[in-house]
C-alpha cells in the first residue's frame, strides 16, 4: 500500500474540506484506489473478522436462492442472523481504507437483503402468508434495531442539527431516537416533523429564528440564573400541545425524552409514547433542558381525553436530562428491542475523553490506559458514595447524587459523531447564538456524519429491511381482515 504520493496528500485535503457528501465520497473512492486500499477490500482474509463464516454463508445463501429454495433462505437465516455475524461490524473493517469496507462483507449484506426479497416474494402456495408473517416477525425481533441517540450539550446542541440533517437527507434516520437536554429538542423535532416539514425545520435560519434569545439573564437570588420565558416560546411554536402519542401517529417514529428528578430517591424517566403517551412534548423538553441552577425545574403536563391540560406526576419536578441519562441505551434496549446506537455526542464534559471509533485495545499501552480509566471511574463513584452517606444536608446529598449520575453514565455509543475539539467551542454552550454560529455548528455536524454514512447504512440495511417487510404483511393482513382504516 502506498504510504507517501502528492496525489494522496491532495485528496486528503480535498476529503477535510468537501462541501458535499458528493465530492467527500468522490475524493474518499480515488484515495483508496491510488492509496491500494480496494486491494485491501478485494482480499477476504482478515484477523479482524471471521471471514471464513461469512464466506460460507455467502456461498449457501447464493445455492439455496439460485434452487428457488425459500425454505432453505429461512433456515440459514435462522441459524444466526444477527448485525455482527462473524464479527463483520467491527470498526476495525473500516481501517483499512476512507469509504467501505471488505467487499465479502458487502456481499454477504446484500445477500441476505436478496434472501429477504425472496422469502417476501415466495409463492404462497410453497410458503404460505402466515408462515411468512411469523418468520420476519421473529426474524426483526431477534435481529433487533438500531437508535439515534442525542446527548446535552446546551447551546453545542446545534450540532445535533446537521447530523440528523444527513441522516434525514439519505433515509437512514433510524426510527428510534432519543435527546437528553438540547438533544431532546431536536429528537421532538424529529419526532413531530415528516421528512419535508424536518428539512424546513433544520435550516440554520429556522434554528437561529427559534433560538437567538434562549439565554436571558435574570440574575442571583432567583430560582434560576436565566428566564425560561423565551424558551418556553420558542418551544410551544414549535411543539404546541402534541402528546407523544399524536406525535408518533404522525410519523410513525418512536421518541423518547430524558428527564431527571428535582428531588432525591427518584430515577431518572424516560418520556415515549410506549411510557406516557399523553404527556405533553414541549413540557418534556422544557424539563430536559433545564439544566440546575441556569434554568429552573419543570412541572410535567399531560392532555386528557377531553381535551384539557392536566399536571403529570403530581408534586414532581424534572430538570436536565443528562444529568442522569444523557445516553439512555439499555432502557432502549428494552423498550424497542433496540441492540446497536448511533450517538450524536456533544456533551462537553464527555467530548475530550471519547473517540469515534470504539476499537478494542490491541496493545500493552491501550489495555492499561483502559484499566486505569476503569479503575478511576470505580473509585470515584466508591468516594462519592462515602461523601453522600456522610452528608445529612438534602440539598447538598442532591447535588452529591447528580454528580455521581454523571461519572457513573455511558456516554459512547456503537457509532459515535462528534464535533471537533476546539476551546471555542466551550464559549458557545451557554451563550446566545448568532446565525454564522448555528450554521457552522450544523455544517459541522453534516461533515462528522459524512464519514460514518456507509457504516450506518451497512449496519442498518438488514434491520430496516425485515420491518419493512414485515410492515407491508401486516398492512396486507390488516386490510385482509377488514381492519384497515
Amino acid at each position: 500500500m502506498i504510504t507517501f504520493d502528492l496525489r494522496l496528500k491532495k485528496l486528503e485535503q480535498d476529503i477535510q474540506h468537501a462541501t458535499s457528501y458528493a465530492a467527500f465520497k468522490e475524493a474518499s473512492l480515488l484515495h483508496d484506489e491510488l492509496s491500494g486500499a480496494n486491494e485491501w477490500k478485494a482480499t477476504d482474509t482478515s484477523n479482524d473478522y471471521d471471514y471464513k463464516l461469512i464466506r460460507k454463508r455467502v456461498q449457501r445463501l447464493q445455492i439455496a436462492r439460485g434452487k428457488n429454495d425459500s425454505h432453505g433462505l429461512m433456515s440459514i437465516l435462522h441459524e444466526g442472523l444477527h448485525g455482527n455475524l462473524g464479527n463483520i461490524a467491527n470498526p476495525a473493517m473500516r481501517t483499512g481504507c476512507k469509504i467501505g469496507t471488505k467487499v465479502l462483507i458487502e456481499q454477504f449484506i446484500q445477500e441476505v437483503d436478496l434472501a429477504l426479497q425472496h422469502i417476501y416474494n415466495a409463492d404462497e402456495r410453497h410458503v404460505d402468508f402466515y408462515e411468512k408473517l411469523s418468520f420476519f416477525e421473529e426474524t426483526a425481533h431477534a435481529f433487533g434495531r438500531s437508535c439515534l441517540m442525542l446527548s446535552g450539550g446546551a447551546g453545542l446542541g446545534f450540532f445535533h442539527c446537521g447530523v440528523v440533517k444527513s441522516l434525514n437527507e439519505h433515509q437512514l434516520l433510524p426510527t428510534v431516537i432519543s435527546g437528553a437536554s438540547a438533544g431532546s429538542i431536536i429528537a421532538a423535532l424529529v419526532g413531530t416533523r415528516t421528512h419535508e416539514e424536518l428539512l424546513d425545520s433544520l435550516r440554520p435560519e429556522s434554528i437561529y429564528n427559534a433560538f437567538k434569545s434562549w439565554r436571558q439573564w435574570q440574575g442571583l437570588g432567583k430560582q434560576s440564573l436565566f428566564d425560561s420565558t423565551v424558551l418556553e416560546n420558542a418551544l410551544i411554536e414549535l411543539f404546541d400541545l402534541m402528546t407523544f402519542e399524536e406525535a408518533y401517529k404522525k410519523t410513525h417514529r418512536h421518541i423518547t425524552i430524558t428527564v431527571s428528578p428535582a428531588d432525591l430517591h427518584q430515577h431518572s424517566r424516560l418520556l415515549n409514547a410506549k411510557t406516557s403517551p399523553n404527556a405533553i412534548i414541549t413540557q418534556a423538553v422544557r424539563a430536559s433542558c433545564a439544566v440546575p441552577v441556569v434554568f429552573s425545574p419543570v412541572q410535567l403536563k399531560a392532555k386528557a381525553a377531553n381535551g384539557d391540560i392536566l399536571p403529570y406526576i403530581p408534586n414532581r419536578r424534572f430538570a436536565d436530562g443528562s444529568l442522569m441519562a444523557d445516553l439512555p441505551f439499555e432502557r432502549l434496549a428494552r423498550l424497542y428491542g433496540v441492540n446497536h446506537s448511533i450517538v450524536s455526542q456533544t456533551n462537553p464534559l464527555a467530548v475530550p475523553f471519547i473517540a469515534a471509533s470504539r476499537i478494542d485495545a490491541t496493545n500493552l499501552w491501550d489495555i492499561t490506559a483502559r484499566h486505569i480509566g476503569q479503575l478511576a471511574k470505580t473509585n470515584s463513584i466508591f468516594a462519592i458514595d462515602i461523601i453522600e452517606r456522610l452528608t445529612s444536608n438534602k440539598n447538598a446529598k442532591l447535588a452529591i447524587h447528580k454528580v455521581r449520575s454523571i461519572i457513573d453514565q455511558q456516554y459512547v455509543g456503537n457509532i459515535n459523531i462528534l464535533p471537533e475539539r476546539q476551546l471555542r467551542n466551550l464559549a458557545q454552550v451557554l451563550s446566545n447564538p448568532t446565525l454564522e454560529s448555528i450554521t457552522t455548528l450544523i455544517e459541522s455536524g453534516e461533515k462528522a456524519t459524512w464519514p460514518q454514512l456507509d457504516v450506518i447504512e451497512r449496519n442498518t440495511k438488514i434491520s430496516e429491511n425485515l420491518r419493512y417487510y414485515l410492515s407491508q404483511l401486516k398492512l396486507r393482513e390488516a386490510k385482509e381482515l377488514g381492519h384497515a382504516s
